[in-house]
């Protein structure tokens, strides 16, 4: 199978020649516009409860970020817009709930691929407006972790019992990508992994997708270490993570979420010396601050003056932000490291040799 486009080797040499931006948080940006429950509902869901609803409740729908693409659209394009401004040279989809298990949760799995298709269609257009022959942009279709895990009980006295199956995990994630593929992405990034037995539903999902079209594009893969012992939620260390899911052939594997830049250091730094891919990190704008702005404590010369750190010491080749992060921080990020080498990618058989 070949790519679909020459997007594999556009991206591979915007690569070797510099070090690529991400964008910033979506829902930070999201929470500056201050939506109502009448401004998630829009006119299309006003007065829509769902018909299986318990007699006397009621379903709120504030909160569902991934809806907003097809009720507030002219919101989620003004969003990618201000980070394609800021310099971003790929934006993430406004998907990162977009399946049919985490839609669920609203009763609105139904409306999975219709999401993801808006979504991405959104996210093309804006980076059609701000692409140039020396600078074009790329849409990252993102698959989150979903609320549901297949490797670890919901119940702690029944370690055998499960909430999801994988599946049904791969059911969900192949109509996410197939919405992503059809609306105009020019990737995919599986994003925030807590499970990689969800990361592997995925990326097979993906792999199904790929053989039914005869075609590919180019995958990154993110996992989140959740605290200081340096593993992901269900028990891996990044080394483990990492040969978890090599068989997929990321154009990169990182970290993002759950810590600040300071903190996914070390965590970067081993990834950066056994991955044989490049690297991609876009870590949270600090700790959680209910007192700032953002609900974060960086601003945006503490987090790009941390990933300049880490793209003068190797690490890196494409930096963005993740929660708490903003088109500030993406347009200092940008700057820090414009003139900084991208990483080389070991040639991990010759060093072993």
């Amino acid at each position: 199978m070949t790519a679909t486009s020459d997007l594999a080797a556009r991206l591979a040499d915007a690569m070797s020649r510099r070090i690529l931006i991400l964008d910033g948080a979506m829902g930070t940006m999201i929470q500056r516009y201050k939506l109502d429950e009448a401004a998630y509902r829009g006119a299309r869901f006003a007065d829509w409860q769902p018909a299986d609803l318990a007699p006397g409740k009621q379903l709120f729908l504030k909160g569902n970020n991934d809806l907003l693409v097809l009720t507030q659209p002219e919101v989620i394009a003004e969003i990618h817009g201000k980070y394609l401004a800021a310099g971003a040279d790929i934006i993430e989809t406004n998907t990162f709930g977009a399946t049919s298990v985490a839609q669920a949760d609203y009763h609105m799995a139904d409306l999975a691929y219709e999401m993801n298709l808006a979504a991405a269609r959104l996210a093309r257009a804006e980076c059609d407006k701000y692409s140039t022959a020396d600078k074009p942009r790329f849409v990252a279709g993102a698959l989150g972790p979903t609320p549901k895990t297949a490797s670890i009980s919901p119940d702690v006295n029944d370690p055998g019992a499960r909430n999801v199956s994988f599946d049904e995990l791969v059911a969900a994630y192949h109509e996410q990508a197939r919405g992503l593929w059809d609306g105009g992405a020019d990737l995919f990034l599986v994003e925030t992994i807590f499970d990689t037995l969800n990361a592997k539903a995925a990326l097979f999902a993906i792999d199904q997708l790929f053989e039914e079209r005869g075609a590919t594009l180019p995958i990154m893969i993110s996992g989140t270490v959740t605290d200081a012992s340096g593993r992901i939620l269900s028990g891996q260390t990044v080394a483990a993570f990492w040969h978890s899911v090599r068989h997929a052939r990321p154009i990169t594997i990182g970290l993002n979420c759950a810590l600040g830049a300071a903190l996914m250091r070390p965590y970067i730094a081993e990834l950066s010396k056994i991955a044989d891919t490049r690297i991609c990190v876009y870590p949270n704008a600090g700790l959680p601050n209910p007192m700032s702005d953002t609900g974060f404590d960086e601003t945006p010369d503490v987090t790009s003056r941390l990933l300049k750190e880490f793209a003068e010491a190797g690490f890196v080749n494409i930096a963005g932000g993740c929660c708490g992060t903003t088109p500030e921080h993406i347009a200092a990020i940008a700057q820090a490291v414009a003139t900084v080498t991208p990483r080389r990618v070991p040639d991990l058989e010759q060093t072993a040799t």
